[in-house]
């Protein structure tokens, strides 16, 4: 993974910290050098601090989306509500408040990995059980298509690029077409929060969602949650 913090102290931590989980660790200090190494590497994921040299993590960020699905995790040393909104609008998939604990880092990490690499199980009852759509079906909801085997999305036959969250995002809302889904049930599917997290991560990427899939796509029932369209 690539780790790009300004902070020495914190970088050289955290770097010591993830490796004892055994995870391999490449460190930049600043957002273009980040960059640089981001283009000249393969990572799994990339953990950003919002607050760079040169080029801030949401600059950072917006970069990489550019090219890649590659899930991004921000860390905010202030928890700014307008820091956690841009990172998010940026195409982060999830953020930290610095100082952070590192098992809540790890627990992020590891639940943004399983979202990369997550496929639904083969297997009808898992339609019946509120499960993802079962392996290899194409499930269609008007110029919306989803082949739950090749993981693909295509509006009008022509494909879509989603993240994992996203796409993971999408498929919950397909399990349930036309039910009201709770963002406290989304957080806990989704973004595997065994508390109660900050709901704001559900709907700046329901409006990453609407954006590529059509805004009517998704819709708000206000004061409960968001439902797919038949």
């Amino acid at each position: 993974m690539l780790l790009v913090e300004d902070d020495e102290l914190m970088r050289r931590s955290f770097t010591v910290a993830l490796e004892r989980y055994g995870y391999e660790v490449d460190a930049a200090a600043d957002g273009l050098a980040g960059l640089e190494l981001f283009r000249d590497g393969s990572f799994d994921l990339l953990i950003l601090d919002v607050m760079l040299p040169g080029l801030d993590g949401i600059g950072l960020c917006r970069r990489v989306r550019e090219t890649s699905l590659v899930p991004v995790l921000m860390m905010s040393a202030r928890g700014d509500g307008l820091d956690v909104v841009a990172g998010l609008e940026a195409g982060a998939d999830d953020y930290v408040v610095k100082p952070v604990d590192t098992y809540v880092l790890v627990a992020r990490i590891r639940s943004l990995l399983r979202r990369a690499a997550y496929a639904p199980a083969p297997g009808p009852e898992h339609a019946a059980d509120g499960g993802p759509p079962p392996e290899g079906e194409v499930l269609v909801f008007g110029e919306l298509s989803i082949d739950t085997g090749g993981m693909e999305v295509f509006i009008s036959g022509s494909p879509v690029a989603l993240t994992p969250t996203e796409l993971k995002l999408l498929l919950e809302f397909a399990a349930h077409p036309g039910i009201v889904l709770e963002r406290h049930t989304l957080l806990r599917n989704v973004w595997d929060y065994g508390w109660d997290g900050d709901s704001r991560v559900v709907d700046l990427c329901v409006q990453r969602l609407r954006r590529k899939l059509g805004r009517e796509r998704i819709e708000t029932v206000r004061g409960f949650g968001y439902k797919l369209r038949r």
